[in-house]
């Protein structure tokens, strides 16, 4: 393919599953990456240039407009994402000011088409099934920023003419996961055939392996779909039964320890995304 796509957050967790889809795709990308991090770039990469900063969301409109020239398509993944500690986190007022200076710059530079990436708990999670017409009703500065960067984004684009697409996130695992997550906590432990303690485990889920999140970004990235998608399996399952699946690769159901931790009493009970792209493959 002849166009090239400008990716921001092309070393993280979902970053470099978008990456690596571009790539098999033979898609021309530039890099922006954060300085240090170079060497996270796969050297078999098709990346046309790798541009470093020491923080991305703080650089001036004038910086962005020179990295978007000759740009197609951006694909927008970075974000600050520090397990623990993003969800309350004030820097995500800097990643949303930095992500409207981005989409400013993309204005101003021609680019055609721009895909953020969002998160599920933007929306107002009653209803536990949620598809892209669900109301929004973010609750942490988290989903906030995320949701503003969605509104904002979706009229300021599309009076500009350029092509808008936004896709939300729903519950990730797989490779590069962060250790103090629960999938990666759960083979930790049984691998050393230790103890898993978890909440009673009844909570509804949707879980999506993260590259193939990070195909389905890819896609809509170089597809024409637009405004907001869900990235998701739409399957329901519950945590106990994720639990489970992976206890049983081990042969140690009996090492799960359900209800030795204190539920959440704000965790949402069901959580499922109902997606809107039915020629998606389902997990």
């Amino acid at each position: 393919m002849s166009r090239t796509v400008l990716l921001t957050g092309g070393t993280g967790f979902v970053g470099r599953q978008i990456l690596r889809a571009l790539v098999e795709r033979s898609v021309t990308v530039r890099l922006i990456v954060r300085t240090g991090k170079e060497s996270l770039v796969p050297v078999d990469a098709s990346v046309e240039r790798i541009l470093t900063t020491d923080d991305l969301f703080d650089e001036p409109l004038e910086w962005w407009a020179a990295a978007c020239q000759g740009i197609d398509t951006v694909i927008h993944a970075a974000w600050y994402a520090e397990p623990g500690k993003y969800l309350r986190s004030p820097k995500n007022l800097d990643c949303l000011s930095g992500t409207l200076t981005l989409a400013q710059a993309c204005v101003s530079a021609g680019v055609r088409r721009f895909v953020g990436v969002g998160t599920c708990f933007e929306y107002d999670l009653a209803p536990g099934y949620l598809s892209v017409n669900t109301q929004l009703a973010p609750t942490t500065p988290y989903a906030s920023a995320k949701a503003a960067a969605y509104l904002a984004l979706s009229q300021y684009l599309q009076e500009a003419g350029v092509e808008f697409a936004w896709c939300r996130l729903f519950y990730l695992f797989g490779e590069g996961e962060d250790d103090r997550r629960l999938v990666p906590y759960l083979r930790k432990q049984l691998a050393a055939g230790q103890a898993a303690e978890l909440t009673n485990g009844r909570q509804i889920r949707d879980f999506i392996d993260v590259r193939e999140a990070g195909e389905r970004i890819a896609q809509v990235g170089l597809g024409t779909t637009r405004g907001p998608i869900n990235i998701c399996s739409g399957e329901p399952v519950t945590v106990r039964g994720l639990a489970e699946r992976i206890a049983d690769e081990y042969g140690r159901r009996d090492l799960l320890r359900f209800g030795a931790r204190a539920d959440n009493d704000v965790d949402p009970p069901c959580v499922v995304g109902i997606r809107n792209n039915p020629s998606w493959r389902t997990l």
